[in-house]
């Protein structure tokens, strides 16, 4: 009976660990291209679909189409794109540079890492508030006795408890890479 509620609060993980790729903390991260569009024959495909992806270090990505005639439409999605990095195309592949955040920066990326917790943290406690809704009218129509109610109760805290833990693991880690760099 509680594993419908089990699955969301892991989706509700899952999302914030989403979100957590999309915070530029200045470390290169091929995720971050993800949500980028080219247009190709067509319709709309992933740059990730289109071109390899490389890492040669920490703060550089490198872009190469393997349809050179897609180098100056993937530099202008990137452009378009909300991720804030200006694209150098060399004529073979396109280097994205991520710049070493200021403390300042860090200080206001930590501030949204915690932020996305926190929120995160409220959809697994309103998965909680549901199941708890639903106990609660099962025992009402008489579906459940007193003992049972209690039993689901203790063993929804209980999953609660594990997956807000998960989250403040999850969010620690990635304070912590926001300001180690």
């Amino acid at each position: 009976m509680t594993k419908s509620y089990e699955d969301r609060m892991i989706q509700a993980v899952k999302h914030l660990e989403n979100e957590y790729v999309n915070v530029r903390a200045g470390r290169a991260n091929p995720g971050i291209l993800d949500k980028v569009t080219v247009e190709y024959y067509g319709s709309d495909t992933p740059i990730n679909q289109v071109a390899s992806i490389g890492q040669p270090d920490a703060r550089t990505l490198t872009i190469t189409p393997w349809d050179r005639s897609l180098l100056k439409k993937v530099t202008k999605a990137i452009q378009v794109s909300e991720i804030g990095i200006n694209p150098v195309d060399d004529g073979s592949c396109i280097r994205l540079v991520f710049p070493a955040p200021t403390e300042e920066r860090r200080k206001a990326l930590q501030k949204d890492v915690s932020k996305m917790a926190e929120e995160a943290k409220v959809a697994v406690r309103n998965v909680r508030r549901d199941a708890m809704d639903k106990f609660k009218a099962a025992k009402k129509a008489g579906e459940l006795t007193e003992d049972g109610l209690k039993d689901l109760e203790e063993k929804m805290q209980k999953i609660t408890d594990k997956y807000i833990k998960n989250i403040d693991d999850v969010a620690a880690k990635k304070s912590k890479e926001v300001m180690e760099l």
